[in-house]
């Protein structure tokens, strides 16, 4: 083969992979439409669990569990923690909400008049405390400015 063929060959692939690499950039610049935009936490009830539960147990045959499984859109693990519930406590267990439990709002209450009390019973021992400082200021100006109480301390 001559080296112009070669060339020109050589010119065309790279031409050929430049422009894929710039279709499939441009294809990445464009959100796909069909993708949710977040995703949220699947929910299930506790009596689809509890007939997924069930007709994974009225499985007999090989295979036959895989197929429920993604049929339904689920794993193992849900399988296996549902299964777990349910000789733990059945209904009850299945349908408890994962997470913390939430607080009770008189919890709070409580809480903050708790903190607003403590805060006042300080501002009033301090209150006690400079009251108490200005009379015993006051009563000893009282000592100093009595007209004879100077006047005998001195001579004495």
């Amino acid at each position: 083969m001559s080296q112009e063929k070669l060339n020109g060959a050589v010119d065309r692939s790279l031409e050929r992979v430049v422009g894929e690499r710039k279709r499939s950039i441009d294809a990445q610049a464009a959100p796909d439409p069909e993708l949710v935009e977040r995703a949220s936490r699947r929910r299930f009830t506790a009596e689809y669990k509890l007939r997924v539960v069930r007709a994974a147990d009225a499985c007999t045959q090989p295979g036959e569990i895989g197929a429920l499984l993604r049929r339904e859109g689920l794993y193992t693990s849900h399988l296996t923690q549902w299964r777990q519930a349910r000789d733990a406590g059945a209904l009850e267990a299945l349908e408890r909400p994962r997470g913390r439990k939430r607080t009770d709002p008189r919890e709070a209450e409580v809480a903050a008049l708790r903190r607003r009390a403590e805060r006042a019973e300080a501002e009033l021992s301090r209150a006690r405390k400079v009251i108490e400082v200005q009379g015993n200021v006051s009563a000893l100006l009282e000592e100093l400015l009595e007209p004879g109480s100077a006047t005998e301390n001195t001579e004495r």
